[in-house]
């Protein structure tokens, strides 16, 4: 990456910007997520066999990550064009009114097929919103780091993850400590949805009182700005592309196992409360928080690729530990949530500089949100689906089987970079 010119923005104003805005998202993807395993089944997908229902529900989930490389393109190619601060205000509000009409919709009972189609195209509009918003909000906290700082800047956006995580947890948490189960499926599961209108007027207030990055600004005033950001990445950073999608698989693979592959898991097939299986993805969501500014430093201090090699190789061995962990009691399963999130945390806080690092700035934003949303689709469209097919026809090994493959493919594409494209 080039030197850029003094910051405009106050690193807090930065931090905070970039960190609010994945914390809506994040928190508005997730609560889908929750839904999907708890809510949805009944009553969007009435079945009379609960795993088919249960199947259903995670297309459904899956379709957001095919509509994030959709929106990385049309977003990145506004923020390569016009600005990252405009871009990234249009891809909140598009999240944000997608999440507050799936509050709104009725159920199958009510309108027959069109309540799953309309689940379906609002679940679009959430992928194709967080297409546009991770990739901006990693540029801009980086694009305003100073010298040897931009690992730990850009690992400010990644904690909208486990934020979001936790707050979309809690939320039905509490829920579940006012209301009842009957009443939570007649209505109180829009509460999460509708209420997320809070969160994005602060997160548009936020974002609305920055300014412009710098590294954009020089690019403006040089005039390094290409017509079709798109077209230049297949025609120079084809080889970027390809690997930054493999090195961050792991990343998601992992992540959807530990979060919504492990709530259907723990709900349905081991039949652990409601509540006890929140509260494990609680306390999970805490150690993903905790793990990922120690991850920071370390990528500060040894730099990105060595963290991300020896996390990779950590999740590769925990793999082994999956049947045993989540086949054993009900502490085990918490074990295993909580490990497999502290290693979420170590391998997503500098994943974000590591997939923005090999592209200019001229298209920076359309690179690293092509990546991100792509490995999204190989690492966690399906990752639910899958491993609750292979552990109802082959057993939990085979999840960790899964788990392992990806592993070993995202080991080969790191040590297949060169430096600076990691």
């Amino acid at each position: 990456m080039t030197n850029h010119p003094k910051p405009l923005n106050s690193p807090f104003k930065v931090l905070i910007a970039s960190l609010a805005g994945t914390t809506i998202e994040f928190f508005d993807f997730y609560v889908y997520a929750t839904a999907a395993v708890l809510v949805f089944p009944t009553l969007f997908f009435p079945s009379s066999d609960p795993t088919s229902a249960m199947l259903q529900s995670f297309a459904t989930f899956s379709i957001a990550f095919f509509a994030r490389p959709i929106g990385a393109m049309v977003f990145g190619h506004f923020g390569d064009r016009i600005g990252r601060k405009a871009t990234l205000v249009a891809a909140l509000l598009t999240m944000g009114i997608s999440t507050i009409v799936i509050g709104l919709l009725p159920g199958f009972k009510q309108i027959g097929v069109f309540a799953p189609l309309l689940l379906s195209l609002c679940r679009f509009g959430q992928g194709f919103g967080l297409g546009g918003e991770w990739g901006g909000a990693v540029l801009l906290a980086t694009e305003n780091a100073p010298e040897g700082k931009r690992s730990w800047y850009g690992m400010f956006p990644q904690l909208g993850a486990p934020v979001g995580l936790f707050l979309s947890s809690g939320i039905f948490w509490v829920l579940l400590h006012f209301i009842s189960q009957d009443d939570l499926l007649s209505w109180g599961w829009r509460i999460p949805f509708i209420s997320s209108i809070l969160l994005i007027a602060v997160g548009l207030w936020m974002r609305l009182s920055i300014t412009e990055t710098p590294e954009f600004q020089k690019a403006l005033e040089t005039e390094e700005r290409v017509k079709v950001p798109l077209a230049e990445i297949f025609r120079r950073h084809k080889r970027s592309l390809f690997l930054g999608t493999f090195v961050a698989m792991v990343t998601f693979v992992l992540f959807y196992i530990a979060t919504a592959y492990l709530m259907s898991y723990n709900v349905k097939v081991r039949h652990i409360p409601f509540l006890d299986a929140l509260a494990i993805q609680i306390f999970s969501s805490i150690s993903f928080g905790v793990f990922i500014p120690l991850s920071g430093k370390l990528s500060e201090r040894f730099g990105r690729r060595a963290v991300l090699i020896g996390t990779t190789v950590l999740i590769g061995a925990f793999s082994f530990l999956l049947p045993v962990l989540l086949g054993g009691s009900e502490t085990g399963i918490l074990m295993f949530a909580v490990i497999a999130m502290a290693l979420m945390g170590m391998t997503y806080a500098p994943i974000g500089t590591a997939l923005a690092a090999p592209f200019p700035t001229s298209v920076r934003y359309t690179g690293a949100s092509m990546t991100f949303n792509l490995a999204g689709i190989v690492g966690a469209s399906l990752a639910p689906y899958a491993a609750t097919w292979l552990q109802g026809h082959y057993g939990l090994s085979y999840v960790g089987y899964y788990l392992l493959v990806a592993s070993v493919i995202t080991l080969l594409c790191i040590l297949a970079s060169r430096k600076g494209e990691v």
